[in-house]
């Protein structure tokens, strides 16, 4: 691999990366937090919906996001040809 194949490959990598930190940062500290007192009007099963995000929605985005980046980085390492087997 070449130093301009791998600085590509590097820079998709920090991209992916910031953009799954953005979208977990937004729901577990935004919605749980800054935008809770307006969630709450709403109801999800009984529960103010800024307590579930805070009690549960970030942790199911967090696992999705993880489901995410594991897609994400294999399409990555095909197209760079640094995948495994």
């Amino acid at each position: 691999m070449d130093d301009a194949s791998k600085t590509a490959y590097w820079k998709a990598n920090l991209r992916l990366i910031i953009g799954c930190l953005v979208v977990w940062f937004t729901c577990s500290f935004g919605l749980g937090i800054l935008l809770a007192d307006q969630l709450n009007a709403i109801k999800i099963g009984g529960y103010k919906l800024g307590f579930w995000f805070a009690q549960q929605g970030s942790i199911y985005v967090f696992l999705f996001l993880i489901f995410f980046y594991a897609a994400c980085m294999n399409a990555l390492d095909r197209k760079f040809n640094v995948h495994e087997g």
